[in-house]
């Protein structure tokens, strides 16, 4: 059974990672596993980049901005993600066939990698993990609390568009014929929230759906001794420490990180110091009521590891999350989690259990959240009961059997038609 995996980039954002971990897991599981990638960042050798000539690679780097130029006549777009996906001129499909795979593997296709028509000329059966709301919307990564997408798009808040024919219509109209020829396209989601809007999605609510949530090797995201890891940090000894982050953690409003910031101003607490990966300090300070340290982007699980281990808490602010990974890679370490209750977050953090999940959006919930583990006499057991979730939920090696179970699924199915 030969698996190709196909994913914008090989480790950059939170995609990249969980797909980069399904294909090792897969390996590890004597599963002959490949991986395709736009952007190729690591130097692993079962991971191919399919721009081979020189002209492939400039067009390649240009693919993203080219790819979003039909949004310039929205002015009053908001700043979130929007993917078209129009651009052709991609020899991708062509390689993909090449590899002759049993099963092809979608995760984070966008960037340009991928225009919506190229994939009915995909010969393999497919199978899609959708890390966003993106394959069941008008180009919409992010939909917050929209719903047009039940109903075509069109009138796009995130264009800011009062049109129903814009550019999310078209979109829309377009997926919804490609899709249509691809009856047999299995859908994955990362969570129960996933899976009831995939389902009410005209787009993709026929197809089949299930549940597999993110991979993460236990044996790496595991606890270290607290001093030991602030040691390797250089953190203080005798301090609450806070955690935040993301890719571009700062400034990604979907992440949250104003609403972090004034849940953190109602807390007065000399002891606390807080920390951030995923962005740099920032040239104007926003806010100073607490020490923070700015670790910039991290990029590798043992350093993450480490960093989890080293706080009290992990916070997670997020307006939106499709499956919530820095939650499970929290816990895992034995560090509880703090979030909002909403969206994909509610299959991983239980209220009390694990960690505390604060009303959505109201940032002194928040708060109380964060003080109430802080203060918690229970502490190592809501870090004890985090971990023992993530190990019998999440655990690789149990997800990639769950993925094996599927594609060979998908194969028998095939033969049996045949």
């Amino acid at each position: 059974m030969k698996i190709l995996i196909i994913n914008t980039s090989d480790s950059f954002g939170g995609a990249a990672r969980a797909t980069y971990r399904l294909h090792r897991s897969l390996l590890r599981e004597e599963i002959n596993s490949e991986m395709l990638v736009q952007q190729k960042l690591g130097d692993d050798y079962t991971v191919s980049i399919y721009q081979k000539s020189f002209f492939q690679k400039l067009i390649g780097k240009l693919r993203p901005l080219i790819d979003v130029l039909p949004l310039k006549v929205y002015k009053r777009r908001s700043a979130t993600l929007f993917s078209p996906s129009w651009f052709g001129f991609s020899n991708i499909v062509d390689k993909i066939n090449s590899f002759e795979p049993d099963i092809v593997h979608l995760h984070w296709i966008c960037g340009g990698m991928i225009r919506i028509e190229d994939l009915r000329r995909i010969k393999a059966p497919i199978v899609w993990t959708l890390h966003d709301n993106w394959a069941f919307t008008g180009g919409c990564h992010i939909m917050w609390d929209c719903e047009r997408f039940k109903q075509g798009c069109g009138a796009c808040p995130r264009l800011g568009s009062d049109k129903v024919n814009d550019l999310s219509s078209a979109v829309f109209k377009r997926k919804e014929k490609i899709f249509s020829q691809l009856p047999e396209m299995t859908i994955v989601a990362l969570s129960k929230w996933m899976e009831n809007n995939i389902k009410s999605s005209p787009l993709l609510g026929k197809h089949r759906v299930v549940n597999i949530g993110n991979p993460i090797d236990t044996s790496i995201f595991k606890p270290m001794k607290k001093m030991d890891a602030r040691v390797l940090w250089n953190f203080p000894q005798n301090k609450k420490l806070l955690l935040f982050g993301a890719i571009s953690a700062t400034s990604d409003i979907n992440k949250g990180y104003s609403l972090l910031l004034e849940a953190l101003n109602t807390i007065e607490d000399c002891e606390i110091e807080f920390i951030v990966f995923g962005s740099s300090e920032p040239k104007e300070k926003v806010w100073s009521g607490i020490k923070t340290h700015y670790l910039g982007h991290l990029s590798d699980d043992i350093s993450l590891a480490s960093l989890y281990s080293a706080v009290d808490i992990m916070i997670i602010p997020s307006l939106q999350e499709a499956f919530g990974q820095t939650a499970t890679e929290s816990m895992a370490c034995g560090t509880p989690v703090v979030a909002f209750a909403h969206t994909g977050i509610l299959d991983i953090v239980e209220h009390k259990k694990t960690g505390y999940l604060a009303k959505s959006y109201d940032t002194q919930d928040l708060a109380f959240g964060i003080k109430w583990i802080l203060n918690e006499s229970n502490y190592d057991q809501l870090a004890n009961e985090g971990r023992k979730k993530i190990v019998d939920l999440y655990d690789s090696s149990l997800l990639s059997r769950k993925y094996s179970e599927l594609y060979r699924s998908l194969l028998t199915s095939n033969v049996n038609k045949e």
